[in-house]
């Protein structure tokens, strides 16, 4: 039976910020306080809190601080995502039950976490909201699709993914403090969590977001015209660096492509600001090789435009490079004509 998650409409917008609004605040401070506290316990959470925020004066601070401490001394469970998806199975056809469940089951991810310092992605937006509250900071776990460039999903998948909105001065932010603590790497079959602390998704700009997180309920997409399901599920595959450096694939909105041979096809990307042509590139694979083109490239009004003409057919996976980074990938078939 097909999932009812993704059939939710739209009930309300929120207040919606990102980083940016923050531009004027230096985490340098938060942070070092957060690596300073490196290895302290988890069974006392209002210690902890009040160590890592009681010098810090603005509520985004603390929140900086909480999340970096969680971001980089909890260790992502594989095994525990695994177990996680396997129940979310079980009430994959009924929101209400699946709702339900999830209440009852994250506090018992919770213990384990405290004994264990790790876990998957609901235990860690557990830890963030339950220490965001202590803070006096008002924050909420969403659930929903997270989708990487190894993970496929479809109209039947169930909800694979859990991170958190917070509220500061009025407005809502989004972050994953689990795709910002680390990754999970694979030795001989074998899962191997990497500490590799990121902050692109801290405060992410919520544009950019939705191109790989999927809520549950539209309005914490914080969009005013947010994509269905099914958009999202189509569009291109972002990477993380495009929130390295706030770079939303905009045009197409669909990961693949037609066009033909001698015809250009264009890529739209906003932009915070100019973008040397020199760091830009289109690696083109065709299945047997890779080879690298720079686009001609225009940029106006945040927006970088991107041609290129096609003087082979075939098809093509079109990666798109910032600084020999991979920011998205489209995949093109060209046709003769």
């Amino acid at each position: 039976m097909k999932s009812i998650f993704p059939l939710i409409l739209l009930i309300s917008v929120l207040c919606q910020g990102q980083r940016g609004d923050f531009s004027k605040i230096d985490f340098g401070k938060a942070d070092s306080i957060a690596l300073a506290h490196k290895g302290e316990g988890l069974r006392n959470l209002p210690i902890l809190i009040h160590r890592l925020t009681a010098s810090l004066e603005t509520d985004v601070e603390k929140f900086r601080a909480i999340y970096t401490w969680v971001a980089t001394n909890i260790e992502n469970d594989y095994h525990a995502y695994l177990r996680t998806i396997k129940k979310r199975k079980k009430h994959a056809d009924d929101r209400a039950a699946f709702l339900e469940w999830n209440e009852s089951f994250t506090p018992k991810v919770f213990e384990k976490l405290v004994e264990q310092r790790k876990t998957a992605c609901s235990g860690y937006a557990f830890l963030v909201r339950e220490m965001a509250k202590i803070a006096g900071l008002n924050c909420k776990i969403i659930d929903g699709y997270g989708r990487t460039p190894t993970l496929i999903l479809d109209e039947e998948s169930i909800p694979n993914h859990a991170w958190n909105a917070i509220e500061l001065d009025g407005k809502w932010y989004l972050v994953d403090a689990t795709w910002s603590a680390g990754r999970v790497m694979f030795d001989e079959g074998e899962p191997r969590f990497e500490h590799d602390y990121f902050d692109g998704y801290f405060l992410a700009d919520p544009a950019l977001f939705i191109k790989n997180h999927y809520p549950l309920e539209n309005k914490w997409t914080l969009l005013p015209n947010p994509p269905t399901f099914n958009q999202f599920l189509q569009g291109p595959i972002v990477y993380k660096e495009a929130f390295a450096s706030n770079i939303v694939p905009v045009q197409p909105d669909e990961m693949f492509l037609e066009t033909t041979k001698s015809r250009p096809i264009e890529f739209i990307l906003e932009t915070p600001k100019d973008i040397n042509n020199e760091n830009i590139i289109l690696t083109l694979n065709n299945g047997n090789s890779d080879r690298s083109v720079h686009p001609v490239s225009t940029y106006e009004k945040r927006q970088l435009r991107l041609k290129h003409v096609f003087d082979k057919t075939g098809k093509y996976d079109v990666h798109i490079q910032l600084n020999d980074t991979i920011v998205a990938t489209y995949v093109v078939k060209v046709k003769r004509k």
